[in-house]
């Protein structure tokens, strides 16, 4: 890897760890659809000119029932889970517990495409999940906090969003082959912000956001979505898809050190252990772990 690569990896990793920081500011004051809604349109409007740039019209008017698939279940619903657990608990936790997409990627891989994993990548699934038990245990109260949503609560929907993440990766490889990756993400946000529409429409809050919270919605579109997607299909192109996906595990270390310096959240021992597993478990679920060397 260049040195210019892993500097907009690294970047990568800053601004997507940053979602969770802009997701906990927003989130009270406009209500998990009305904050998806935000950011899935803004996000379309700054993404939109890319795809008439590169002629990828054709390319989303013959895909589009699929791409709405990808929208709704790589998007809406994820987008909106974990602005539901920013409300009950930190920035790195809700970035620790999206760091287990790979891990349902390959339960489901294994599930429905039959892609039985290696021993090594076995042992991975396991190691990686014993984390997420450790690591939820000790935070999943059911007392509900100040804005009516419980720990436990928080936990689910994250890793039910993680969940729909993996599902998306695997429906993606089986009917969305070969179409350009700018295509998907386009599609995804439209179709996103047409499936929101209403729900945000009903739910939108009585009271104007803040200046504050309109702010961190803002740059949870124009950063979050439109120069993240920028620079991670140019990761793509330079580094592969594999290459590309190994800013899964930086995302929780910017995400803990945002949520430290401009929220004070501690990160406690047992959040710091059990992301660490998490971590561990999914870098030999993925094989960036236990490679066999080329004879």
């Amino acid at each position: 890897m260049k040195q210019r690569d892993f500097a907009e990896l690294l970047l990568l990793a800053a601004i997507w760890g940053a979602s969770f920081l802009f997701m906990r500011v927003a989130a009270p004051d406009f209500g998990a659809f009305p904050l998806v809604f935000v950011r899935v349109a803004l996000a379309s409007l700054v993404l939109l000119p890319m795809l008439l740039w590169h002629g990828q019209t054709a390319s989303l008017l013959k895909h589009w029932r699929a791409i709405a698939v990808v929208g709704v279940l790589n998007s809406a619903l994820p987008f909106a889970l974990f602005t539901v657990a920013s409300l009950a608990i930190n920035a790195g936790l809700s970035a620790i517990f999206n760091a287990t997409t790979p891990l349902w990627t390959a339960v489901i891989a294994w599930l429905w495409l039959k892609d039985r994993p290696e021993p090594m990548r076995a042992l991975g699934l396991a190691v990686g999940f014993a984390g997420v038990l450790a690591l939820a245990a000790g935070k999943a109260s059911l007392q509900p906090g100040e804005h009516g949503i419980s720990p436990a609560l928080a936990i689910g929907a994250c890793l039910l969003a993680a969940l729909m993440y993996g599902i998306t990766s695997n429906f993606t490889k089986r009917h969305l082959t070969g179409v350009p990756s700018l295509t998907l993400a386009i599609g995804s946000q439209i179709s996103a912000a047409i499936v929101v529409a209403l729900p945000a429409w009903w739910t939108w809050p009585a009271v104007n956001p803040p200046p504050m919270a309109w702010g961190a919605a803002v740059l949870l579109a124009v950063l979050c979505s439109g120069v993240a997607y920028i620079l991670y299909f140019r990761l793509i192109a330079r580094l592969g898809p594999a290459g590309a996906s190994s800013v899964t595990f930086l995302i929780p270390l910017f995400a803990v050190a945002w949520g430290a310096m401009f929220l004070g959240e501690t990160p406690t021992l047992a959040m710091l252990g059990g992301g660490a597993v998490i971590l561990l478990g999914t870098a030999l679920a993925t094989g960036m772990l236990g490679r066999a060397r080329p004879r």
